[in-house]
């Protein structure tokens, strides 16, 4: 997910009641729930960061050791400002373990939402480089957002005014976005099984299917599918049903030069690492490889190579 959707998690996390564990209870949710995406500086890489995004920082090591290190910090911040004499006197005593407690918990939370989506995570990462997809929800979703922040701001509001019920807002956006994120996963679990459904009614059995939900239009599914050689698209709509182009068109990846060529080319090997549902195109003498789930207008041309012979190997971001 995005990091307002993280730091937003993280804030209504603190505003249930957890920021009055201890001191520097909600800056270290928040830092907590973005830091597993101390990765996002190897997008200076361009399409090679692909291999490297959302693996070892979110794996089982770093989400051992990544808390450990900010609880560390934030330790240290909170004794820096007491010698300086600048420590704010509201703010509440450091609990050392609540407060590692709440660098876990916002921690654990960022690889929870990075699952949901159709991009990608490898929670294994380093004992396995296999990729986990949720696929329920759209990598930037407005609806979290605006349930999120509603939920905060009348959490905050309340508190400022000395209700004494100010967390329930927060409960009720909380609960609200779980069950959100639970019916998308029905509305997907139910896409994928008309499409496997008609697919096997047409004789292709072996199909791999991933339905993704487009942006705001959270009920709806744009829905991909592949054979060993061949890709198509469906569509489907809770209690409409659904279309499935059964028909589809050649993978191109049986093409032998992808492999040779990818050998030279390290954007290449990259992208073929991440990639879930590769397609290969002609492109003049060049192949152009792309992923079924981006090639959309808007997305395509950052999920894309230009894969040519070795002696002219490029590739476009």
């Amino acid at each position: 997910m995005d990091n307002l959707t993280h730091s937003l998690v993280g804030a209504v996390l603190g505003q249930l009641g957890l920021k009055e564990k201890t001191g520097l209870a909600m800056p270290t949710l928040i830092i907590a729930a973005n830091l597993p995406d101390i990765d996002a500086a190897c997008a200076v890489y361009g399409i090679e960061s692909l291999s490297m995004r959302r693996g070892i920082t979110h794996g089982p090591i770093a989400l051992l050791l990544l808390p450990i290190i900010l609880w560390a910090l934030m330790l240290a911040f909170d004794r820096w400002q007491d010698r300086r004499g600048k420590r704010p006197a509201s703010r509440l005593p450091i609990h050392k373990r609540w407060l590692l407690a709440l660098a876990y918990i916002g921690c654990f939370s960022h690889p929870a939402l990075d699952w949901l989506n159709n991009y990608g995570i490898r929670l294994l990462e380093p004992f396995s480089h296999r990729w986990f997809y949720g696929d329920s929800i759209f990598i930037i979703d407005l609806w979290i957002w605006i349930a999120l922040a509603v939920s905060i701001w009348m959490s905050l509001h309340g508190e400022r005014r000395g209700a004494a019920n100010w967390r329930r807002p927060a409960w009720i956006g909380f609960t609200a976005v779980c069950a959100y994120i639970f019916v998308n996963g029905l509305i997907t679990g139910a896409a994928e099984r008309m499409a496997l459904s008609a697919l096997a009614a047409s004789g292709q059995k072996d199909a791999l299917v991933v339905a993704s939900p487009p942006p705001l239009a959270f009920w709806k599914r744009d829905i991909f599918w592949r054979t060993a050689d061949r890709f198509g698209t469906a569509s489907f709509v809770p209690g409409v049903g659904g279309s499935v182009d059964l028909t589809g068109a050649p993978t191109g990846m049986d093409d032998p030069r992808i492999a040779t060529w990818a050998k030279a080319n390290p954007a290449a090997r990259a992208f073929l690492f991440w990639s879930r549902m590769p397609v290969a195109q002609m492109d003049g003498d060049a192949i152009l490889l792309r992923d079924q789930r981006f090639m959309h207008p808007l997305a395509r041309d950052r999920f894309q190579i230009r894969l040519t012979a070795p002696d002219t190997a490029s590739h476009s971001e």
